[in-house]
């Protein structure tokens, strides 16, 4: 499956995008590790996260009609964002895919989604923060905060994003909004319950 996927890309995507799909495939699989999450699911879901990366915007608003995905205004300006969901479709189609909740975890892969698994963050955070995104300061702190806590790092990542398309005049997405505050409340409540259960431990 790995060698047609590779084969199938080198035809439809540039040699750069090869090369961060499959550090996103390398980040996944780590963090999965990590995280104790099945490490073949994740590598996969990597490999396959940018399959629609490079399709016509027509194509992608076709495909996501035709799935009956819901276009609203942001999508309609930037169908390119559209480009998680249809890899999600070509997946399905092209490869016989039908875990879905690997799936969801390329279609969630840019934009997120509140409650998404621990699974789609894996892959939404290697996405965003794979070595060849840069070696910044700030960059440093959230993959550093990836492999402490996925929710926190889903939340902070969010905030780093949308700082980037603010300072740039871009679109927000909602669901980009709605991620990022669903992360932040199960960052803070997970928190607040290992506090918690830490308190009610009686010393032996």
């Amino acid at each position: 499956m790995r060698d047609r996927i590779l084969a199938w890309l080198e035809e439809r995507v540039p040699a750069g995008r090869i090369r961060h799909i499959l550090r996103v495939e390398q980040m996944a699989g780590e963090l999965a590790l990590l995280h104790g999450i099945d490490e073949n699911r994740a590598k996969l879901a990597g490999l396959l996260h940018d399959l629609a990366k490079y399709f016509k915007p027509k194509q992608l608003l076709e495909m996501a009609t035709r799935e009956g995905l819901e276009i609203d205004g942001v999508l309609q300006a930037n169908p390119h964002l559209l480009h998680a969901d249809v890899s999600a479709i070509v997946a399905r189609e092209e490869f016989g895919v039908k875990d879905e909740e690997l799936l969801a975890a390329i279609a969630d892969h840019t934009l997120g989604r509140p409650q998404m698994s621990a699974l789609s963050c894996v892959v939404f955070l290697a996405d965003s923060l794979e070595p060849g995104r840069g070696n910044t300061p700030e960059l440093a702190e959230l993959r550093q905060a990836c492999r402490d806590d996925l929710y926190k790092a889903v939340w902070l990542t969010g905030d780093y994003t949308q700082r980037y398309l603010i300072d740039r005049q871009q679109l927000i997405h909602p669901r980009t909004i709605l991620t990022r505050n669903w992360a932040m409340q199960a960052a803070k409540s997970a928190k607040s319950a290992r506090k918690q259960d830490s308190g009610d431990r009686v010393p032996a």
